[in-house]
């Protein structure tokens, strides 16, 4: 028997079934909706609703179904339409009429709220954890290589040099900030709908804050109205999760130009690396590639529910049905890239001699003009000056050390022999001392914040 049936003639059209029913997607919260009607049995024992003995024969019943789920022998049948029918009719063949009771006062409106939250914040502590996974690895290979030094790069072209401990550490704090969003959209949605009925709350005595104790939410919900409808937990895990895939985008993004021969940087392990079907001498950063490519993916989701969001009229609609499907997607994704991302930072292999012999003089260039404004000169004029000194170096093909104290003298009288102590990169790296550097003791300073952030941010 349908849980709406009783106002309509005729059985609902096949094709409509086929466009309605969620059970196809929605069965994965099977644990969260039997939790939530455990719960519920005994919120409404306590409201009065159904006796102690009634609601003992309700859960006994609820935790068969759960098992049967759980052994993967629960039987769907053709009239389950979503995963609350399903639970409903089997509690139901398993106690007789009495199972019809645990509905009494709640709409599978306030139903799904309750599951769907209740999977979202399972959800949240998993990735939480796969990320902080992440971020350990960060910190073990920056340890490897405080003082191993690497060209840096902005707009992609050699800017000045930096060492791969502080390359690491960038995608370290990247993904703070993203376990720091995690962290506080979990207080937003760990919020208890359960109690609002359809949309206007229940005539039953239900005592919501214990309710909601029960089911570990933090709060209850406030109107009603809004509870049946509120999906902003939803946005705000859909736009968390597509920026810690653009996070991850962009260290695949550096991985895949690193590893390329001509920079050949670093190298993957062979288990995380693929070949061609044509080309035998052929090595591929692919899953890095999938790790870029699939930000996209984890994009379109958050502006698909966005766009679902933006037109819906006061408290529940059909519509809110596209919100798991979405959410499932980029968590299965997230899931899928995290493990993968890790064991290929946990496995790289750094190829130091190949960044060392990178390195370009010209990336000094910024040393050059520190040098002339220690002794004295404004910056904006040394930038001037050194900017000539480097166009004299590639008009004469010279590196900028080769160039004559006697034509250095000729831009600026400040520059001495002393200046032959600006060309030494380890030099360079290790003035950048001030906190946020790349100087190795700075990077030091940082490693050990970052273990201490890592200590403190545990959902």
């Amino acid at each position: 028997m349908a849980l709406w049936g009783g106002r309509f003639s005729e059985p609902t059209d096949d094709d409509m079934r086929a466009l309605q029913d969620s059970i196809g997607f929605d069965k994965r919260m099977y644990a969260q909706d039997i939790a939530g009607s455990i719960a519920y049995a005994r919120a409404i024992a306590a409201a009065g609703v159904i006796n102690p003995l009634q609601a003992v024969s309700i859960i006994d019943g609820l935790h068969k179904i759960l098992g049967e789920f759980d052994d993967g022998i629960f039987e769907f049948k053709p009239g389950d339409e979503d995963i609350h029918t399903a639970v409903e009719r089997r509690l139901i063949e398993l106690t007789g009429p009495l199972g019809g009771k645990l509905h009494t006062g709640r709409s599978r409106n306030d139903q799904v709220a309750t599951d769907f939250r209740l999977w979202a914040l399972d959800a949240v502590k998993e990735i939480d954890e796969l990320v902080m996974g992440l971020q350990v690895g960060l910190v073990e290979q920056a340890e490897k290589h405080l003082h191993t030094v690497m060209p840096g790069y902005t707009h992609m072209q050699p800017a000045q040099p930096i060492t791969m401990a502080h390359w690491l550490m960038s995608f370290f704090w990247m993904l703070s900030r993203d376990r720091e969003r995690l962290s506080d959209m979990r207080r937003r949605t760990s919020v208890s709908p359960l109690g609002s009925g359809a949309l206007a709350g229940t005539p039953f005595a239900v005592d919501r804050d214990a309710l909601a104790t029960d089911l570990g939410f933090d709060s209850v919900s406030e109107n009603s109205l809004d509870a049946v409808s509120d999906r902003d937990y939803v946005a705000e895990l859909l736009f968390a999760l597509a920026l810690t895939g653009a996070h991850l985008s962009r260290l695949a993004e550096d991985v895949i130009i690193y590893s390329n021969p001509l920079f050949g940087y670093i190298t993957l392990n062979d288990r995380y690396s693929t070949g061609s079907s044509l080309m035998p001498q052929k090595r591929n950063a692919d899953p890095m590639e999938l790790a870029r490519g699939k930000t996209g993916r984890l994009i379109g989701n958050l502006t698909r529910i966005l766009v679902v969001l933006k037109g819906l009229p006061s408290t529940y609609n059909k519509d809110l049905q596209e919100d798991k499907e979405a959410l499932f997607d980029s968590v299965d994704t997230i899931k899928l890239l995290l493990p993968v991302v890790t064991a290929i930072i946990n496995t790289l292999q750094a190829r130091p001699e190949k960044m060392r012999a990178a390195l370009d003089e010209e990336m000094l260039a910024t040393d050059m003009a520190d040098y002339l404004v220690r002794k004295g000169l404004p910056f904006r004029q040394a930038h001037h000056i050194i900017g000539e000194a480097v166009r004299l170096s590639a008009t004469h093909s010279l590196k900028l050390s080769q160039i004559p104290l006697g034509h250095l003298k000729e831009l600026s009288e400040l520059f001495e022999d002393d200046v032959a102590d600006v060309f030494n990169f380890d030099e360079s790296v290790g003035r950048r001392k001030a906190k946020g550097g790349t100087a190795p003791e700075a990077v030091a300073e940082q490693i050990s914040s970052a273990k201490n952030w890592l200590e403190t941010h545990e959902l």
